[in-house]
């Protein structure tokens, strides 16, 4: 059995080995880490596992191969292990291998050292297996092919992965130009799963803060079964071991996955109805989610408008969205990159005023808000009905959930 490994941001673990349990993978052959979901595969079905995650995972970073473990007390042991590794069935002739990596409690303390061994004992793998000459150097052409090397030392085991990603898979493509704070994608459909949202339901999704669109785009996406790295290529694509074939099909299978549930999203466009809305006080955040939600191909699914978001009372919501059961989902500035601390202060109380019910969520809405303001909860008026730990980048955050409704006075 390979073992495929799939970093993630911390407090995410769970919803990653959800995705994977939805790909088909066995409940025993799914582990979660810290920061980390692994799980395994036979190596006749490797190519097909790997593709198949880079091209539907929605909240995991990268896509790795472990090609080795093994103890690695001292820089002999680490280079005897390394090179014992089939690097040439992964790295095409000519591909360029950069090399990174992280150690932890282990003798092996220097990260830079490490690097250089590990990138010595691939090149002596590689050279008599390309017919060079003993001392000859390794021609590196990214254009030629990109393979990623990543290790980690741990208590004296290393581990020693292959990137099959390249470019993070939050990058899906559909986002060129953001704002100058963007949620993450990986994050915000991380979001969007963990609050389970039904699309299609009387229950519409909204964010009133929308910036370049990442939440509104990434829940129309999950809705019509779109996959997220769909649109976009991967390194691995070059690689013998995994090749264009397999994501040829895999992609020909998104596709027919999501054409059906495209056509009934779009259905309900024609009515004039909508189950995604997208809000923003910046116009021109506002057309860029436009040009977003078209890059991502679900253009006429989400609706969305320029304005103040602590305008929108639940008359207002109703009437824009149609619906007088919601899910606001939001991450407001916060005061670390963008407005100051005491404007993300009041921002948190105007969500308060704005979207709760004394405290509570109102009949018939679901409220909840990504922020770093370590004391949101206060500013908003009560204690949330659940939080969780996030981290948006490196920026700690909770998930503020309100949704016990307030019993009706007698």
């Amino acid at each position: 059995m390979i073992r495929i490994v799939v970093p993630a941001l911390l407090g995410l673990e769970a919803v990653v080995a959800e995705e994977l349990l939805s790909l088909g993978h066995e409940p025993a052959a799914v582990e979660t880490g810290n920061g980390r979901v692994s799980f395994q595969t036979a190596p006749e079905h490797l190519a097909d596992a790997v593709a198949r995650a880079n091209l539907w995972l929605r909240s995991g970073e990268r896509v790795l191969i472990e090609l080795g473990r093994f103890p690695a007390r001292d820089f002999d042991a680490l280079f005897d292990g390394v090179s014992a590794l089939p690097w040439e069935d992964f790295i095409p002739p000519g591909a360029a291998f950069p090399v990174k990596g992280s150690t932890r409690a282990s003798r092996l303390e220097s990260v830079p050292a490490c690097q250089s061994i590990v990138k010595k004992a691939v090149v002596e793998r590689l050279r008599p297996r390309l017919g060079l000459a003993p001392g000859a150097a390794l021609p590196e052409d990214e254009q030629t092919a990109f393979c990623r090397i990543q290790f980690t030392i741990v208590d004296d085991v290393a581990s020693l992965m292959l990137d099959t990603t390249g470019e993070p898979l939050h990058k899906r493509g559909y986002r060129p130009v953001s704002t100058e704070a963007p949620l993450r994608e990986t994050l915000a459909a991380a979001m969007v799963l963990l609050l389970k949202w039904r699309p299609f339901s009387d229950e519409v999704l909204v964010d009133p803060f929308c910036g370049s669109g990442t939440l509104p785009v990434e829940a129309a996406m999950i809705a019509c079964g779109v996959a997220p790295g769909a649109a976009r290529r991967f390194a691995c694509e070059r690689w013998p071991a995994v090749g264009p074939a397999v994501f040829a099909a895999a992609r020909e299978e998104a596709a027919e996955f999501s054409r059906p549930r495209l056509l009934t999203a779009r259905d309900f466009a024609a009515d004039g109805r909508r189950f995604v809305f997208g809000s923003d006080l910046d116009p021109a955040a506002v057309a860029l989610t436009a040009k977003n939600v078209s890059r991502a191909g679900v253009e006429g699914l989400v609706g969305l408008r320029a304005g103040d978001a602590l305008s929108l009372s639940p008359a207002a919501l109703t009437e824009w969205t149609g619906s007088g059961r919601r899910l606001v989902l939001c991450n407001p500035p916060y005061g670390e990159r963008l407005l100051d601390a005491e404007q993300a202060a009041e921002i948190s109380r105007g969500i308060g005023r704005t979207f709760l019910d004394r405290g509570s969520a109102p009949v018939g809405s679901r409220v909840a808000v990504l922020s770093a303001v370590t004391d949101f909860e206060r500013l908003a008026g009560a204690p949330a009905d659940k939080r969780r730990k996030l981290y948006n980048g490196m920026i700690q955050c909770h998930l503020y959930q309100y949704f016990r409704w307030r019993k009706p006075a007698p």
